[in-house]
Order: C-alpha cells, then sequence, then structure tokens
C-alpha cells in the first residue's frame, strides 16, 4: 500500500497540470502572433526555462545521435500540431479549437496499427467517430468557422502522429521525460526557424515580432503554462498510473471552454449546433474513459 498523503498530493499536482494546461487556447486569442510564430516563441521560452530546471537539477547529459535524431523529428511534429492548434483558435475561437483536439482519439485508432502492427479496432473506430461526428454537424451548420475547424482537424491528426511516434521513440531511446520534452521542443525550435523565412515570403503581412504586450502572455505561456504542467504531470506519474493521467487529462478541454467563457464570452459567438457537436464529442470520451477504466481493472485484477 502506498502513502495516502503522498497519493493524495501527487492527484493534487495532477489536476493541476491539467488545470494549467486548460488555459494554453486561451493565450491563442491574448497573442497577437500567428500560429506557427507563437510557437516558435513558446518552443524557445520553454527550451530556456527546462534547461535552467534541468541544470539545477543536474538532470542535463548528452544522448546519441540516433536518439537526437529520433526527438527532433517528434520535435517537428509537435510544433506543426501546436502551430495548427493556435491558428484554429485564431480563425474560430477557443472552443472550437479544443473541440476539434479531442478527435485525435479517431486518428489514433485509425493509425495505432501503422505504427504498432495492431489490428485495427473497429468497436474503437465506431466509438471515435462519434466525436468526428460532433466536430462534422459543428462543421455544417457553423459556416463561419470553418477554416478553423479544419485547421483544428489537421491539429488533431499532427498530435496523434504525434503521440504514437513519441510513445515508439521514447520506448526505443529509454531516455527520462524532461529529456525527451527539452530535445523535442529543440527540435520543434530548429523546425521552425527554418520555416519562419518561408513564412515571410508567403505571407509578408504576418507579423513575426510580438508586440510589447505580447511578452508576457509569451513568458506565461512558455514557462508557468507548458513546462510547469510537465514537471508536476512527471512528479504525478511517480505515484500514479499512465492510464490515471490519461483520464485526468479528459478534463483539459472542458477547462478551456469554461475559461474561455468566462473571459471572452465565447458562448455567445456559438449556437446550439456547437453544444450539440459537443455533446456528442463529450459522449465519445466518456465511452473511452469507462473502456479505459475497465481494462485497468482486468490487468490489475
Amino acid at each position: 500500500m502506498g502513502n495516502p498523503k503522498k497519493n493524495t498530493s501527487t492527484l493534487i499536482l495532477l489536476h493541476l497540470a491539467v488545470f494549467l494546461s486548460g488555459w494554453t487556447g486561451i493565450f491563442g486569442r491574448l497573442i497577437s502572433l500567428g500560429g506557427l510564430p507563437l510557437v516558435w516563441y513558446r518552443m524557445i521560452v520553454s527550451v530556456v526555462v527546462l534547461l535552467l530546471v534541468m541544470a539545477l537539477m543536474h538532470r542535463l547529459h548528452k544522448i546519441s545521435q540516433e536518439n537526437f535524431l529520433a526527438l527532433v523529428g517528434c520535435g517537428g511534429i509537435l510544433a506543426l500540431h501546436w502551430a495548427a492548434f493556435f491558428a484554429s483558435i485564431q480563425e474560430s475561437n477557443v472552443s472550437i479549437g479544443v473541440a476539434c483536439v479531442v478527435t485525435s482519439c479517431f486518428f489514433t485508432t485509425l493509425f495505432d496499427p501503422l505504427f504498432n502492427q495492431k489490428r485495427l479496432s473497429w468497436i474503437e473506430v465506431l466509438i471515435s467517430f462519434i466525436s468526428i461526428a460532433g466536430v462534422l454537424l459543428i462543421f455544417i451548420l457553423e459556416a463561419r468557422f470553418r477554416l478553423g475547424i479544419s485547421l483544428g482537424i489537421l491539429s488533431a491528426t499532427l498530435y496523434s502522429v504525434f503521440s504514437l511516434m513519441n510513445t515508439k521513440v521514447a520506448k526505443d531511446t529509454g531516455e527520462e521525460s524532461d529529456t525527451i520534452l527539452l530535445y523535442e521542443l529543440l527540435g520543434g525550435v530548429v523546425f521552425l526557424t527554418i520555416c519562419m523565412p518561408l513564412l515571410a515570403q508567403l505571407l509578408p503581412s504576418e507579423p513575426l515580432v510580438p508586440v510589447q504586450s505580447d511578452y508576457l502572455w509569451l513568458f506565461l505561456l512558455g514557462s508557468v503554462f507548458t513546462v510547469l504542467p510537465f514537471l508536476f504531470q512527471l512528479k504525478a506519474l511517480t505515484r500514479q498510473s499512465a492510464s490515471t493521467v490519461n483520464l485526468a487529462y479528459n478534463l483539459k478541454p472542458v477547462y478551456s471552454i469554461v475559461f474561455a467563457a468566462i473571459l471572452f464570452h465565447e458562448h455567445r459567438e456559438v449556437n446550439l449546433s456547437f453544444w450539440l457537436g459537443i455533446s456528442l464529442i463529450v459522449i465519445s470520451v466518456l465511452i473511452q474513459t469507462y473502456r479505459a477504466r475497465k481494462a485497468t481493472r482486468k490487468v490489475q485484477a
């Protein structure tokens, strides 16, 4: 039996991590930059903060070239996911952006057999498709948000690819989670640095330099709302199972929608189709949560 007090404290840290993560979408409306430059600055701040934290904890070490390239590649996918996510929010709103990302479960179910040589589970496909149906309902009836929804679906697709790649790379490299995150963030910075001149040519009117008010938001996003939740999550994993952590993160879009309603009154920007679509997405998540809990109990029995 574990120490009840320590279990409780790690659960508090876990839900604090989820609470902080729920704020990330809000910065898509607070920061004036587009998705790609916003993520570039976010990753730079996160790299600097994480480097300082790991240096103070004496956790910095060299990794092999093979592991470095694998992690950098994952970082590029992560950067594109974040860029599409913030672009989705800026073309629609926070609620639509986070709702679309939840559909990553559907794409993960489809892509998992390709990454791990597993048989496709049609039950999982059908359950995950409920969330897709919810997004399609919003897409059809909310014509003004179609570009934002399309970008949100792209973000969800990229996240499913990243999560599968990240799981495989973590297993193959054997590195600790903080080291993996550091090199993935570095990979994202390198990838986006290469993309920035191309963005400047394709969209010359796109602002690449933050305005004065952006600096505070970028610092908070890259540190308090990126690195800190990760460190809390890492600590929680020492006492809680991975399935408990994953299930807790199902609350993240709920927090985001509530925060957006309070700060930006987004509940006035959407109509009944959005809430019907959200209901389908929530149903899908609840079914997946129930199945995950049931599977965990079978393993522990």
